[in-house]
């Protein structure tokens, strides 16, 4: 038995820290367009709808590709689809580094969506495998966190090497930085404990879980669909999201245009924003497990509210650095928990045990066509109210920016109908 213990602490480690690390890293992947898209635009190559296709099709391959592959993670082994993932985006990302063509740039950028799509739900199907209901809030907070370490990487390395070598190493660095990481975490994941000859989870922790042993995966999964509170997590996911990805994909054009700071200010304010994440996602999973016994209406209404309150102040507050330091610390902590928590854990909390990654799949489609929805729709508000003076061309964010904080009232609205949802361990 103790031999056992040792095996499982030893891997359960190894699993944390390849789908953290490794989902970290395959973040970069998909963050490039936002830090060239000044570059790109003060050097002619795309304007700033263009830019908007571009950035929309990552979302709606994303939508698809989570969707689908959400379903398939449930039959195929996680450690496969999670190091293909990483490897597909990074080449992906290499190609775009030499594509200034905006329609190969688009069907690039789609397909580095749908292939990052893989990733996601194959770290839930690996969390499900290695950790217990009980423990699942806390470890999926900790593997959230991938999210604002991706961001971080990002925002300050790789927006430090767009200025001092180009745009197209937004897209290259963090290509070929993917080659290797898709090698690393293929060596150290493994697919659960029953593939490596130790029990299952539930039997090494000795809790009761839900009986699926007479249910076809399949028929699990069709179960979820019937589940309203599922629906009810997209849809708040979805107009979380909006938000979500609003500030990261038009943040640091924002900062630069209205605030008139430099990229590299610009990028300082997000990488606080993304470092209070890892914090927030982490803390997230321990105020919800410890606090409310693994429920999560009441963290998820805490936090939203803080997100919305740092939302105001990041928009409507004054530009003194301080100032806009806390607010994108709370926005970026607070933003991040509620990501994991709409973004999948409630819903995985939700769903039947044997439909996990279809639940990670079905929210994602949502949050997606949310963001691809958000990227068009913020594109069209910020060029629409744009007046050129002196020959410059001024943007105005006023009307995003309240689409964007109304988006968060919203999806705090749907999450707090949910307060009394009953969860499957």
């Amino acid at each position: 038995m103790i031999h056992i213990d040792q095996l499982y602490k030893k891997h359960r480690i190894r699993v944390m820290l390849a789908i953290t690390l490794g989902y970290g890293f395959i973040y970069t992947c998909r963050l490039g367009l936002s830090i060239v898209k000044k570059p790109l635009i003060d050097a002619g190559i795309f304007s700033i709808e263009e830019l908007g296709m571009i950035g929309a099709a990552l979302f709606y391959g994303y939508a698809s590709g989570k969707f689908i592959n959400g379903f398939l993670s449930d039959y195929f082994p996680p450690r496969i689809f999670f190091s293909l993932s990483i490897f597909l985006a990074a080449i992906i990302n290499i190609f775009m580094g030499i594509s200034t063509y905006l329609w190969l740039a688009v069907t690039l950028w789609a397909f580095n969506g749908f292939f990052q799509g893989m990733a996601a739900p194959a770290s839930v199907v690996t969390i499900t495998n290695w950790f217990s209901y009980s423990e699942r809030g806390r470890c999926y907070g900790i593997w959230n966190a991938s999210h604002s370490i991706g961001e971080g990487i990002t925002f300050y390395v790789i927006a430090a090497i767009v200025v001092a070598y180009g745009w197209q190493w937004g897209y290259i660095t963090p290509g070929i930085l993917c080659i290797g990481v898709s090698a690393w975490a293929y060596s150290f994941l493994k697919n659960a404990p029953t593939t490596i000859g130790l029990p299952d989870i539930d039997t090494w922790k000795n809790e009761k879980s839900e009986n699926l042993t007479e249910k076809s995966t399949w028929a699990t999964q069709k179960i979820m669909f019937g589940i309203k509170a599922i629906w009810i997590v997209a849809l708040s996911s979805a107009l979380m999201y909006i938000t979500r990805y609003a500030i990261n994909s038009w943040g640091i054009l924002y900062l630069q245009e209205a605030r008139n700071y430099s990229l590299t200010e610009a990028a300082f304010f997000m990488s606080i924003n993304t470092l209070a994440g890892i914090f927030g996602s982490i803390a997230y999973g321990f105020v919800s497990d410890k606090f409310f016994d693994a429920r999560r209406p009441p963290a998820n209404l805490i936090f939203a509210v803080i997100e919305i309150a740092a939302l105001i102040m990041i928009f409507f507050g004054p530009s003194n650095e301080i100032v806009q330091i806390i607010a994108f610390a709370m926005y970026g902590a607070t933003l991040s928990g509620l990501m994991a928590s709409l973004g999948g854990l409630f819903a995985v909390d939700i769903a039947p045990k044997g439909a996990t990654g279809a639940a990670m799949g079905f929210v994602g489609v949502f949050s997606y066509l949310g963001a691809a929805m958000q990227e068009s729709v913020s594109a069209t508000l910020i060029s629409n109210n744009s007046q050129i003076i002196n020959d410059q061309r001024i943007y105005d964010f006023e009307s995003a920016i309240i689409f964007w904080i109304g988006s968060s009232v919203m999806s705090l609205i749907l999450a707090a109908s949910l307060w009394k949802t009953k969860v499957n361990t």
